[in-house]
């Protein structure tokens, strides 16, 4: 599969209305670099769950033990999702987890196409919004070397014990590659 051949499947399933899709998937699998090399190609509207973990006050027991309750859906669907659907510009704010603070508000003017990536994008509160949902998924000793690489020996421990799990509980929870209609491996990228 190329580009062009996922551009036409996904117009088709838009019918018209903006296209809007959705690459989640097992962290290190490419999610950031094929939604950025698709959103160059497309000139299309791009969005990262990681600008939507919760604030500190939402951090509770309970939504932290809900599978995928890691990220903040709720304003993900009203900043985001909501205004795609309606062909409205998107206003949002990006929650800096750093600072613990949000970041000045950024307008997305309406567009034709709408890339949404990262792990927690497929959640069942979210997924019905999407035209084409792709799972991207990564062998577990691959997935640590490229964890490794770019977040470092501590980094890829904190990821080993925490972010790793939580997304399986979410996968597994939320049956996340059941609902998507493709499922890619990093090779099978390489040519899109």
């Amino acid at each position: 599969m190329n580009s062009e051949d996922l551009l036409k499947m996904l117009m088709e399933k838009a019918a018209g209305k903006t296209a809007v899709l959705a690459l989640d998937g097992r962290c290190a699998a490419g999610k950031s670099t094929l939604a950025g090399k698709l959103a160059d190609r497309w000139g299309a509207a791009l969005f990262h769950m990681d600008d939507f973990y919760l604030q500190p006050k939402q951090r509770t027991k309970e939504r932290l033990a809900e599978p995928g309750g890691n990220v903040d859906r709720e304003r993900f669907l009203a900043e985001v999702l909501e205004p795609l659907r309606a062909g409205k510009t998107v206003e949002y704010r990006r929650f800096d987890c750093g600072t613990m603070s949000f970041e000045n508000p950024r307008l997305i003017p309406e567009n034709r196409i709408a890339i949404v990536e990262g792990s927690y994008a497929c959640h069942p509160e979210l997924r019905g919004y999407y035209d084409l949902r792709i799972f991207l998924d990564i062998d577990p000793e691959t997935q640590l070397e490229r964890i490794r690489r770019r977040n470092g020996p501590e980094g890829a421990e904190r990821f080993r014990n925490i972010w790793i799990p939580l997304e399986e509980a979410y996968f597994n929870g939320c049956r996340v590659r059941e609902c998507c209609d493709l499922v890619l491996s990093p090779s099978e990228t390489e040519s899109i």
